[in-house]
């Protein structure tokens, strides 16, 4: 299968930069399992749903993990924590007019916070904080919103670009775990009081998120790798869910991935697990846990394109894209929904 085949041309203007005044006003496109969409909005989910469905739900919550600073020289730097390996060592990108060597040193801040290349792991630098990391990205840190934004982290961002449901203690992701951004706690008690239940899994999402596809074929593409965590305790309401007949509802492909990559780690049973996760969904891979998913509207030619076209199936999902674009939906993190049905549930 090749990349050209999840490519769909987007006018710019439907790329959404800013959210809306409120989290649930995005409209929102269902496709069923024959293919066939219809227009709704948001909040319709309450209908779409019925009692005893299950929502996955990604509790990570994203860092302020973008810093700006200079090197020994005065020259401009900055640095993205990708992962923190404990409180003073973290796995960054670094972007830099020459590439920095092991052994370099680099200043964050007004109050030149040093920071040391101590290596590379993979395409990453390994970098030590002199100080807390946390520390140092709550003083200085700004939200890495998505580079298509084309635009600085503002205010707004800071509570937009975050869940409602979020764990403080979940501080690690670079992105948001963008579906789950149109609900708000009013639907969600609405949700509960109609008997759809939810869990939490973890995923924190990485910068690799945002990467191109860079291979032709697209089964020679290699993921990125983000950690996930999925209870035993999330794991036994998927099986209730399903062994009475009602539906998983993931909200968003990092829910997705979490589950499935539960799944596939113990042999397709519906177990918990936790580690790092390199799936990659694409059409032909069977779903073991999701039944339905609430995703947004992702990048022409990008793994997360493919991995809902694995749900429904590419002929079905680009059909809805062309009719969302002649729509006006508006794409990408803070843009509209869409809630796609499992063509083999």
């Amino acid at each position: 299968m090749q990349l050209s085949d999840f490519s769909f041309d987007l006018p710019d203007e439907l790329i959404a930069r800013f959210p809306l005044e409120t989290r649930t006003a995005s409209r929102l496109l269902h496709l069923d399992t024959a293919g066939q969409y219809r227009d709704r909005h948001f909040t319709d989910i309450l209908e779409l749903l019925e009692p005893g469905d299950l929502l996955v739900l990604n509790d990570t919550k994203v860092m302020k993990a973008r810093l700006k600073g200079k090197r020994a020289t005065g020259g401009a730097v900055e640095v993205l924590v990708e992962r923190m390996m404990d409180k003073f060592i973290a796995h960054c990108h670094v972007k830099a007019s020459n590439t920095p060597k092991e052994g370099a040193e680099l200043f964050i801040g007004p109050d030149e916070v040093k920071v040391t290349v101590k290596g590379r792991h993979e395409n990453l630098f390994i970098i030590e904080f002199s100080q807390p990391i946390l520390d140092v990205l709550d003083k200085y840190g700004a939200l890495p919103i998505p580079p298509y934004f084309n635009r600085e982290a503002e205010d707004i961002d800071t509570v937009r670009y975050q869940t409602v449901f979020n764990d403080p203690a979940k501080l690690a992701s670079v992105a948001a775990p963008t579906a789950s951004l149109h609900f708000d706690e009013d639907l969600l008690q609405k949700l509960e009081a109609k008997g759809i239940n939810k869990t939490f899994v973890t995923l924190h999402v990485g910068a690799g998120t945002f990467l191109p596809v860079r291979t032709a074929d697209i089964e020679n593409h290699i993921m990125h790798s983000e950690w996930c965590d999925v209870s035993d305790e999330s794991m036994a309401l998927i099986r209730e869910t399903k062994a009475r007949g009602n539906k998983v509802i993931a909200v968003g492909t990092t829910a997705t991935r979490a589950t499935e990559s539960a799944a596939q780690a113990n042999g397709g049973e519906l177990k918990g697990w936790t580690g790092d996760t390199q799936i990659f969904i694409y059409p032909g891979y069977q779903f073991k846990v999701v039944d339905r998913l609430i995703t947004n509207f992702h990048l022409p030619e990008s793994t997360l394109l493919m991995l809902v076209s694995a749900l429904s199936n590419r002929d079905n999902i680009l059909n809805a894209y062309r009719h969302a674009v002649d729509s006006k939906y508006r794409f990408f993190s803070y843009g509209d929904a869409m809630l796609i049905d499992n063509i083999n549930t």
